[in-house]
């Protein structure tokens, strides 16, 4: 996403059980992974893992989380036009990794009780405030809307599921999508 996910702050043993997890989830997948098998990677007992993770629903959101704001981290844009670059990185990051970037796109788009689809929409709204001011509400809202969903992990397992595409193509798509929203406002930018 444009902006950093946010992730509370986490304890060791939490640190240790979502990166157990998480390797687990590109070795074997996601729905073979037990507690048991966690709490072995992680060299802690597996009511531990319960304790801190109560519901497998728990813990795949606590995990999509982390994945986003550690494995897929990214620094924050400074322009709203700098990112269809970004947009573009970020699908070839979600390539080198499709199975944590299933994880997340899928925690998302199932809509699991607290997942956050656009955790950069605000800094979406900041840049085109700083840079596009006069744009109208229902433009400038149809423009976050879309960014928001070209910059998420979601398109790429839509572009790679759906259409078969490949690395390249996907993060060729997405930036060339992003440019098309953008191109549309270009004009109206306030000079700095």
């Amino acid at each position: 996403m444009t902006g950093q996910t946010v992730v509370p702050a986490l304890s060791g043993t939490q640190e240790a059980i979502l990166a157990a997890y998480t390797e687990l989830i590109e070795e074997l997948g996601s729905d073979d992974v037990s507690y048991r098998v966690i709490a072995r990677r992680a060299g802690i007992a597996e009511r531990t893992v319960f304790r801190n993770y109560p519901t497998r629903v728990d813990l795949l959101l606590a995990t999509a989380a982390w994945i986003e704001a550690t494995l897929f981290a990214r620094e924050e844009s400074h322009s709203i036009f700098d990112l269809p670059l970004a947009i573009r990185e970020a699908m070839q990051r979600y390539d080198a990794r499709p199975e944590l970037a299933h994880v997340v796109a899928e925690t998302a788009m199932r809509g699991v009780n607290g997942a956050a689809p656009s955790p950069g929409r605000a800094q979406l709204e900041r840049l085109l405030d700083a840079e596009v001011p006069s744009l109208d509400a229902a433009r400038r809202r149809a423009v976050i809307a879309a960014l928001s969903h070209l910059d998420s992990v979601g398109t790429w397992v839509t572009f790679r599921r759906e259409f078969g595409m490949d690395r390249r193509d996907i993060a060729d798509a997405a930036a060339w999508a992003a440019e098309a929203v953008l191109d549309g406002i270009r004009d109206r930018v306030t000079p700095a």
